[in-house]
Parts: C-alpha cells; sequence; structure tokens
C-alpha cells in the first residue's frame, strides 16, 4: 500500500506502480465514487466511440432493412385471412 498526500485543491497523484497493476493507460478517463464504509472506489470508464450518420448512411441502412414488397405482401395477406376467421 502506498502513502499519498491530499493536494489544497483536492488532488491526489497516483503512483504509476499503482497505475500499472491496474492496467490504466496515461489520460484513462475514470469514475470515481464514494463508498458506504467511505472507501474512494476508482474505476477506469469504458469510452466508446459514438458514431454519427449522414442522411447518405441512414438511407443506406434503411435500404438493407427493408422488407421486399413481396413478402410484405404475403404478410398482409395472411395477416387479413387470420382476421377474417377470427370473427
Amino acid at each position: 500500500m502506498d502513502l499519498v498526500k491530499l493536494g489544497k485543491k483536492g488532488q491526489v497523484t497516483i503512483p504509476r506502480t499503482i497505475l500499472k497493476q491496474a492496467g490504466i493507460a496515461d489520460e484513462a478517463p475514470l469514475l470515481i465514487a464514494a463508498a458506504p464504509d467511505g472507501s474512494i472506489v476508482l474505476r477506469q470508464a469504458g469510452v466508446y466511440p459514438i458514431e454519427i450518420y449522414t442522411d447518405e448512411r441512414i438511407a443506406e441502412f434503411e435500404r438493407e432493412n427493408a422488407i421486399p414488397a413481396e413478402l410484405s405482401a404475403r404478410v398482409e395477406k395472411l395477416a387479413g385471412s387470420r382476421r377474417k376467421k377470427s370473427r
């Protein structure tokens, strides 16, 4: 266990040996929380890139996920015949 000092601005420097043991890289985003027992929990945050889609890319998704017209018509026909039977 290492001893660190709390600075005037509430900052703590975490020794490099501790960071290496925890697998935390330089300038990694971290989450911090106070536990009910008074301990402080520090965890590496998972950061995932966000992709902003262009209108063209969204249109491509829509084309790829579209239900073919023939299949859609067959589904509608089956649904219609089932509605008639249930009446």
